[in-house]
């Protein structure tokens, strides 16, 4: 429960904020208004720490400019037609942004910026009704127009205006409902959940920038499985990430398979929980947890229902890493990340193979080699699959990867297992046969890589030894 006294005391600290002064006694000074707004307000009367602060006022940005030039060290104008100037202020980033009452023109979601001198006609305009209060300063005075606080304190995310003008306005305040609730714990109102479901093709006019950036902020939440079943729930996400809503599988009364939907979710929940324990000073990892929401999107493509009652999904890690691929490429995700999370959804099943039986060095070797440096990520997820209710099972699997883990880390100490290399190079390799370069260098150097994986350091003399009589072999 919201404690408002406590609540109206950490506004007044934020007050007291070296920035906040400095803003606001030159604003005054120059008879202008200034205010703390949007998340920063409801974060300080949450108890949670604020970050960027956003500051609204009636100044125009030409005022803004000149009253700001003087404070930072730093300032930037790139959002000037709307209104808003940077700047860094005794070493914090703020954004000041004149009030608008703007309007979108319904086609490009290109705001018709309208400069306002109301501040209560500003926060109307905002996403949610939490987001939509100000902290008057030097004045200390909070205003909240559409009932923030009482939302605060019921946990519960309302738009401000009726929701089908909110998400009019703009489509991507539907997906900011979900991140908003998967950040705050928070419950989506009635009827804003029902335009949610109602104007979701309406998102189709969004950028995918724009939709990839709140889909990387929600999977970053402390809690991103609730704002997926929002986005699952209300049909959100079929706009742009269909294959998460495919994986709601039916079943048929004569074949058994596990829920693949709820095995995704609680494979995420238990992946957040390791990537904490294994790297509690690490940002979250929005890669890793989009490859785990992913790793079985294949399935639906894949599956089989088997004689006896049996259901198969063959190769489901290979469609699934090529599904990935292609919308991730959509949502216009960049070639690192888009890589990366590829890769983990086709290697996903490799470990499976370990827990049947020990792999030998080699196979060990390759395991390390093909994960590259994703591997850390690939330890989180393969752990993180296994969803079992079978407690010795659970136990057995978790038993086996300890093992490869261990011995994965003999290997380093014992060679160069993460950047594996022939100890011979390609100069050494047309020295050695005298070939000059071309096609039969690679196929040497091949050779020597399959050499190392398998055999592992055996010394250069050795190594050119095996290299001629390989090249004798070919004739």
């Amino acid at each position: 429960m919201l404690n408002m006294a406590e609540s109206l005391a950490r506004l007044g600290a934020l007050a007291e904020n070296p920035v906040v002064r400095i803003l606001a006694g030159a604003f005054a000074d120059a008879g202008f208004d200034l205010a703390v707004v949007g998340g920063p307000v409801r974060d300080a009367l949450l108890g949670r720490v604020t970050h960027d602060l956003d500051f609204t006022t009636n100044a125009r940005p030409d005022d803004i400019l000149r009253l700001v030039k003087p404070l930072a060290t730093a300032h930037w104008d790139i959002g000037r037609e709307f209104g808003t100037i940077g700047a860094r202020v005794h070493g914090e980033q703020v954004e000041i942004t004149t009030y608008r009452a703007d309007a979108y023109d319904g086609v490009t979601r290109k705001p018709v910026v309208q400069f306002g001198d109301d501040i209560d006609g500003d926060l109307v305009r905002r996403d949610f009704t939490v987001n939509a209060m100000a902290f008057l300063v030097p004045q200390q005075r909070l205003v909240d127009p559409t009932g923030g606080v009482e939302d605060l304190i019921a946990g519960l995310l309302r738009t401000p205006t009726a929701p089908e003008v909110s998400f009019g306005d703009d489509p991507l305040r539907m997906l900011r409902a979900a991140r908003f609730s998967a950040q705050l714990g928070f419950g989506i109102e009635e009827g804003t959940l029902a335009a949610i479901a109602e104007l979701r093709q309406t998102l189709t006019i969004v950028s995918p920038e724009r939709i990839q950036a709140e889909l990387v902020r929600l999977l970053q939440s402390s809690d991103p499985v609730r704002g997926i079943r929002v986005l699952v729930d209300t049909g959100l996400i079929d706009e742009f990430l269909p294959e998460v809503s495919a994986l709601r599988l039916e079943i048929d009364e004569h074949h058994h398979h596990k829920d693949v939907y709820e095995h995704s979710l609680t494979a995420l929940e238990q992946a957040i929980a390791l990537e904490r324990e294994r790297h509690p000073d690490e940002p979250a990892d929005a890669i890793l947890r989009l490859a785990v929401l992913l790793h079985d999107i294949g399935k639906p493509r894949t599956r089989r229902l088997e004689p006896g009652g049996a259901v198969s999904f063959h190769h489901h890690d290979v469609v699934g890493s090529r599904l990935a691929r292609k919308r991730l490429q959509a949502l216009r995700f960049d070639k690192e990340s888009t890589d990366a999370v590829a890769k983990l959804i086709e290697l996903h099943l490799r470990f499976f193979g370990y827990a049947e039986g020990a792999w030998t060095d080699s196979a060990v070797r390759r395991y390390v080699r093909d994960a590259g440096d994703q591997l850390e990520r690939l330890h989180i997820l393969t752990r993180a699959d296994v969803t079992t209710r079978n407690r010795r099972k659970a136990a057995r699997l978790a038993s086996a990867y300890d093992d490869i883990e261990q011995r994965i880390a003999d290997l380093r100490e014992q060679e160069e297992i993460d950047a594996i290399r022939p100890e011979l190079d390609g100069n050494d390799v047309q020295r050695i046969l005298g070939i000059a370069p071309g096609r039969e260098v690679g196929e040497a150097y091949r050779f020597l890589l399959e050499l190392r994986l398998d055999e592992g350091l055996i010394g250069p003399e050795a190594a050119e030894q095996r290299l001629r009589d390989w090249w004798a072999a070919r004739g």
